[in-house]
C-alpha cells in the first residue's frame, strides 16, 4: 500500500464505520458497554495499524498533510493511547521465549 493521504483517509473512514457498527451491535445486544464488547480488541488492532500508517506518512518529508488530516491523526493518536493495552500482542519466536512465556503461549 503506497503511503498517501488518500489511503489514510480511506483507513480512517473504515475505522469510523467499524466503530459505528460496533456501537450498533452493542445497542442491539441490550446496551452492553463498548468496553465489554469482544470486538474491542479488533478495533484496537485496526487503530494501531492506522496510527502506525500515519506515523510513516508524517515521517516521509515529501508528503504534504493538510491541517484537517493532521487533526484526525492527532485524534486517532490520543484514542490509541487510551486503548493500546487491548491490542494483540506481538509474538516472539518460541526459541526466544522464557519457560513461563512458552507455558502461557501453549496454555499449559
Amino acid at each position: 500500500m503506497a503511503l498517501t493521504v488518500e489511503n489514510f483517509i480511506k483507513l480512517a473512514n473504515y475505522y469510523n464505520q467499524t466503530a459505528m457498527l460496533m456501537s450498533a451491535i452493542c445497542v442491539q445486544k441490550g446496551g452492553i458497554p463498548m468496553e465489554n464488547y469482544v470486538g474491542r480488541m479488533y478495533a484496537a488492532d485496526v487503530l494501531e495499524f492506522i496510527v502506525e500508517y500515519a506515523r510513516r506518512l508524517k515521517a516521509d518529508g515529501k508528503i504534504a498533510i493538510p491541517n484537517d488530516v493532521q487533526n484526525v491523526i492527532n485524534r486517532f493518536g490520543a484514542e490509541y493511547e487510551r486503548v493500546k493495552n487491548l491490542t494483540t500482542p506481538t509474538q516472539k519466536p518460541i526459541y526466544e521465549m522464557t519457560l513461563e512465556e512458552f507455558e502461557k503461549f501453549m496454555n499449559i
